[in-house]
């Protein structure tokens, strides 16, 4: 080989550049266990809150140590930002896709108009949008030309508004303004993904990750690391609208309260009237059982609102009354009906009833009367704020201070006056939450100085001003997907992890010196550096290492090790046709180049199209693969071939095989194509009996596919999952729990309330969930330790994820999308690389084929298998790497058939077909083998996350094996149009 300095140069500089990069990874991982031993030694495990006590001396500790120069090239702040990036699924944090509501943004840029059109024209794009993969603005557009009539989007009380007057006029078309629109909520969109950004950066993690999800108004957020659950989501979610209103005095409502519960009491039993007759109406044998409910639910034996009431605000304050935390959604209730409304005098009637905010201390919520308008608008609103820090009150407790521009320091200024001089309040309302209700004493505030105190814990503080700094969003923002990895799952796949991959690494090395003797030794020295250059080109990139990423990488170990045995298996043909050591290296790996090329770009093809498709830990996935593959070329073809090369030209003995393997698979002569309607007649069956079971018993369709939650709860007793699932359904209506893993722990998949969205929702199922198995946790555990995530938490929720119905559709279409148009892009690349359309068929029938089979294992057996195996989004990421390993295997098969029909052109096709299936039968068997056993070592080893997604993948290889000897060959010999008759 020509240019071996160069070689040796690029392979040198390469490495000592993968080194470099990692060493980043080692120097802070080094300097995190320094702080962590400090913490461990400063804060003892007897004190309250050690958990958290250390992780404050730890951050610390780093933060102390931040810019100090380490080994003379770098800092512990550069080493962090400059190291491997490690997925959720292998850190802990939390991983969530926002929707911006695009419904409130075109709202917002009507100027909240009240038409009639308008509004309907949003209903109707909210049903549309259930079916449509169009952005909702489309559907929008769609709706209101179905309902406009004579109305134009160029209404003045629609667009042609004083907000937007400098851009649509009265007189434009719709057509002209819809790109104003689009552009707008565009822009919109963009100023959340800011707000967002600003809000994550100031949160305390390490890497976060945003990205914007194409032009649907998603967002991707992934904060590794993070722990504490309910504060993230109150973080995203909060649109920040922070409101300032004056407030009524309670002593004009003094008779309101007892009226309106008079009116709700005479509702409430004209209700219980009408439920009688109709009970009365009822079958007799019923009749028992209806007036022992009726008797349980009367609500006329009390008084429905008074009765409620814990409490009453100080005379002459802003508070009503205080009511319980459970019944606040009642109160509200009886509050807003129409007959309780009514009863308010005309110079109350546009009082607004906000509740305070509630705290964990206490079980009661301030109800607060706030002085609205007919058009609900605040005198002042949060965008006057240009500043707010996290402070303390004059009473020690934790607060936010905020500093106004000159226009809203003057409107403040008025407001406080007039409190001061008429002896009210002023309220401070965030997100439709009364946070403070403060007097004024002394006069009127000027310079725009305010300040909100309240029950703060110091994270919520600092969490406020932060958001209030970081600006509000631009409309709600709501969580339609999540991941949820304690940080304590994560050590543990790390752990898995790197089992998994040690015990696959071992096999191989052991193999190939099995296999092949001294030239083994070399390419387990290529492969060495393979994994190297992986981990570097990773760390380099600033790509994120996951759980899939990490067996991706130990799938690209058998990709290496294939590349090494198709060319020593050509060395090995060369030497039995009698050349000479070096004559028959360079043919060797000339001849094996095509079909290493043809295997590998097949096998980029459909990882490409999964980084394409593929978000989060599947995207992980596609990336190490795809690096894999490019590292793999570049070892395979040049690092093994500069070791043998060295030693042959030195004149030195090198072996290709062992005693145990010389001659092995040589000399064959078996008639694959005469068994070829054997295996056609062993194929129907098994296709028939999948499709069978795909018809009749379906898939397990995971949350990603279906929508749903889904809980990862680890107890500290052996569990039963049907007496688990028994006291959950009675909860949730509908629950599915099975074992995961080890017998402690369960997966609890439910869809309550899945259409709903908001923290409040997912705040209730923590809750429903902590309540209903509280009876199977240890004695005191509390709700904080079980949804929160510890370092060394063994009990409680290790791991969640979150689906809505409308991203699951999204995620099932774009799974479909990736394995259609993986087997589109490969029919034609085959088609280019072999110039006859048979091949490509006979490629992509096999492919159907392994697919169908996979597909029907796992419908005939996810009810028996002790393991998990939902359709998810990871086993889409396995069907792709099946196709892909098919295809490896059958484009070797067909390189090899093209070759012979080029050499012996005078041979029958069926000789010529057998014969090269017989010449790579040694390369088909051996890298089949060698993958298993890697797949099988992740399977065993590499933990529960990930089982079914390794199922997936050996059941694909000895599918994917066999059908590209006994489907893919044949299928394209029966289709050529000139065969040998006796066939």
């Amino acid at each position: 080989m020509q240019n071996n300095g160069l070689i040796k140069l690029f392979g040198f500089l390469f490495g000592i550049v993968s080194i470099y990069q990692l060493s980043f990874t080692f120097i802070a991982s080094n300097q995190e266990a320094k702080a962590e031993a400090y913490a461990v030694a400063q804060i003892a495990e007897d004190q309250p809150d050690f958990i958290t006590l250390r992780e404050q001396v730890e951050a610390q500790y780093l933060d102390s140590i931040s810019t100090q120069s380490l080994y003379g090239f770098t800092s512990y702040n550069d080493a962090k930002g400059k190291e491997l990036n490690k997925g959720l699924d292998l850190k802990g944090g939390i991983n969530v896709i926002l929707q911006i509501s695009v419904r409130d943004i075109l709202k917002g840029l009507a100027d909240y108009s009240k038409n009639p059109t308008f509004n309907q024209a949003l209903d109707q794009a909210d049903v549309l949008q259930k079916s449509s993969d169009e952005p909702y603005v489309e559907s929008f557009f769609e709706a209101f030309d179905q309902v406009k009539g004579s109305i134009s989007l160029a209404d003045p009380d629609i667009f042609a508004n004083r907000n937007l007057s400098d851009q649509i006029n009265f007189e434009m078309s719709d057509e002209q303004v819809r790109p104003i629109i689009r552009r707008k909520i565009d822009e919109s969109i963009i100023s959340a993904f800011e707000v967002l950004r600003k809000r994550i950066d100031k949160f305390g993690v390490t890497q976060p990750n945003i990205q914007r999800l194409g032009t649907s108004g998603r967002i991707l957020v992934e904060l590794p690391g993070a722990k504490d659950v309910e504060r993230v989501k109150n973080l995203l979610q909060s649109t920040a609208q922070l409101e300032f209103w004056e407030t009524y005095k309670n002593e004009l409502f003094f008779s309101f309260l007892s009226e309106a519960n008079n009116v709700v009491k005479e509702i409430e039993s004209r209700k219980a009237n009408i439920s009688q007759t109709k009970k009365e109406a009822s079958a007799i044998d019923d009749l028992l059982a209806d007036v022992e409910e009726q008797d349980s639910i009367s609500p006329t034996s009390g008084n429905p609102l008074l009765d409620l009431v814990r409490g009453y605000g100080y005379q002459g304050g802003p508070v009503l009354a205080q009511f319980a935390k459970k019944d606040m959604d009642k109160v509200m209730g009886y509050l807003d009906l129409p007959e309780v409304r009514r009863l308010l005098p005309a110079n109350l009637r546009y009082v607004t009833f906000a509740w305070g905010k509630s705290t964990d201390t206490s079980e009661v919520v301030d109800l607060f009367l706030i002085k609205s308008n007919r058009d609900a608008m605040p005198p002042l609103s949060g965008g006057v704020i240009v500043d707010a820090v996290q402070t303390y009150s004059q009473l020690g407790q934790p607060a936010v201070s905020m500093q106004m521009d000159s226009k809203g320091a003057r409107v403040w200024e008025g407001m406080t006056g007039k409190a001061f001089k008429e002896d009210s309040n002023i309220a401070i309302v965030l997100d439709n939450v009364v946070y403070s209700a403060p007097g004024v004493n002394n006069g009127a505030i000027a310079g725009g100085r305010s300040e909100i105190t309240g029950s703060f814990t110091l994270n919520e503080a600092i969490d406020l001003a932060n958001v209030l700094r970081a600006g509000k969003l631009p409309a709600s923002a709501e969580i339609i997907q999540s991941e949820i990895v304690g940080p304590s799952l994560g050590k543990e796949a790390i752990q898995s992890g790197i089992y998994s991959f040690l015990i696959a690494l071992l096999i191989v090395l052991a193999w190939m010196i099995f296999y092949y003797g001294s030239s083994g030794v070399y390419a387990d020295i290529a492969l060495a550096l393979n994994i190297l250059l992986i981990f570097g080109i990773l760390a380099g990139l600033g790509a994120v290492l996951t759980l899939p990423g990490i067996a991706g990488i130990v799938l690209t170990i058998g990709i290496s090790v294939d590349a090494n045995v198709l060319i020593f298996e050509r060395i090995r043909e060369e030497l039995r046709k009698g050349k000479g050591a070096l004559k028959s290296v360079a043919d060797g790996f000339n001849n094996a180049l095509s079909s290493i090329l043809d295997a590998n770009i097949t096998t980029g093809l459909t990882a490409l199209i999964l980084f394409v498709f593929g978000t989060g830990p599947i995207k992980g996935f596609a990336t190490t693969l795809l690096i894999g593959i490019g590292t793999s070329l570049f070892t395979a073809i040049f690092i093994t071939r500069l070791f043998i090369d060295g030693r042959v030209l030195k004149g030195k003995a090198i072996s290709f095989s062992t005693k145990i393997t010389d001659g092995l698979f040589t000399n064959l002569s078996i008639q694959f194509l005469q068994k070829r309607k054997v295996a056609y007649i062993i194929s129907t069956v098994l296709l028939i009996v999948s499709v069978g079971s795909l018809l009749t018993k379906g898939l397990n369709q995971g949350v990603d596919f279906v929508g749903g939650r889904s809980y990862t709860v680890r107890f500290d007793q052996i569990m039963n999952p049907s007496e688990v699932e028994t006291s959950l359904v009675d909860v949730f209506g509908s629950a599915e729990v099975k074992t995961f893993g080890e017998d402690n722990q369960l997966k609890i998949t439910t869809k309550y309330k899945i259409d709903e969205e908001g923290s409040e929702i997912d705040q209730e199922l923590y809750s429903k969930l902590y309540s209903s198995l509280q009876g199977f946790l240890p004695d005191g555990f509390g709700y904080d330790e079980f949804v929160n995530g510890a370092e060394d938490k063994e009990v409680g929720i290790m791991s969640s994820i979150k689906v809505g119905p409308t991203i699951a559709d999204d995620i099932k279409k774009n799974s479909y999308l990736a394995v259609i148009g993986s087997l589109i892009v490969v029919f034609l690349y085959i088609l280019l690389r072999f110039r006859k359309w048979q091949f490509s068929l006979g490629a992509v029938v096999a492919v159907f084929h392994d697919v169908l089979i996979v597909l029907g294992i796992f419908s005939l057996t996810y009810t028996i298998m002790p393991f998990n195996m939902e359709i998810n989004q990871a086993f889409i990421a396995a069907i792709l790497t099946v196709i892909g390993y098919s295809l490896n295997d059958t484009v070797v098969v067909f390189d090899r058939i093209r070759e012979f029909t080029n050499e012996h052109s005078k041979w029958k096709v069926s000789e010529t077909v057998n014969s090269a299936l017989n010449s790579t039968l040694s390369r088909t068997l051996n890298t089949s083998l060698t993958t298993l056993l890697v797949l099988l070592s992740i399977f065993i080893f590499g933990g529960e996350s990930i089982r079914g997604f390794m199922f997936a993948l050996i059941v694909g290889v000895v599918v994917g094996t066999y059908s590209s000897v006994f489907i893919a060959t044949p299928v394209m010999f029966d289709t050529q149009k000139q065969k040998d008759e006796e066939n």
